[in-house]
């Protein structure tokens, strides 16, 4: 059990800026599976901030609130690696020269284009589904989107090569291959989906 507490706030202290306590332990391995319950959490959160935040202000600015909510509380370190991520591959430069570009802590035009672009989708999504859907669901889906796109990352460590061979910041997730038991916390989404 003790374990379980300690990869769990691993995972928690890896992917957001809440607090995971004292002395959290790196556990690379460990927190992997984790990473679909701290999208829970981040959603959970997500509905408080959402509910709270509808009583001040117009459903528009509520849209724009939440995705600068989850910015902040992941600490924009997905936006980061989604900047670096597109300032390398749409340079058009050898693979060497596309990861010494990722590396720079500059963004580029094509970085900012990404980010900018990502957030006004999110900011849209989130509009569209609060305007077509009733209370119930747009709560559901407010919880389980931001599990989804964690879980994506488990899938992205198993079924991807990672970039770089001797260094970054993800090299250590990819130290062995993972099994089933690395996605089990995934079904709590999907069995929150079928109802």
């Amino acid at each position: 059990m003790k374990d379980f507490f300690t990869d769990f706030r691993s995972a928690l202290a890896f992917i957001t800026i809440l607090p995971a306590g004292k002395e959290v332990a790196y556990s690379p391995l460990g927190m992997i599976r984790f990473f679909p319950l701290v999208g829970l959490l981040l959603g959970g959160l997500l509905i408080l901030f959402d509910l709270a935040a509808s009583h001040f202000w117009p459903l528009p600015v509520v849209s724009v609130l939440d995705v600068l909510f989850l910015v902040a509380v992941t600490g924009a370190f997905h936006l980061d690696g989604l900047g670096d991520t597109a300032d390398g591959m749409f340079s058009h430069r050898p693979k060497e020269r596309v990861l010494e570009i990722m590396k720079d802590s500059r963004t580029g035009m094509m970085g900012l284009v990404a980010v900018v672009s990502v957030l006004l989708l999110k900011t849209a999504g989130i509009f569209a589904v609060k305007s077509a859907l009733p209370q119930a669901q747009i709560l559901v889906v407010l919880l389980i989107i931001p599990s989804y796109s964690r879980s994506s990352m488990i899938f992205g460590i198993r079924y991807l090569k990672y970039g770089r061979q001797e260094t970054g910041t993800g090299l250590d997730l990819f130290e062995k291959p993972l099994g089933p038991k690395d996605f089990i916390f995934m079904g709590i989404s999907v069995v929150i989906s079928l109802f």
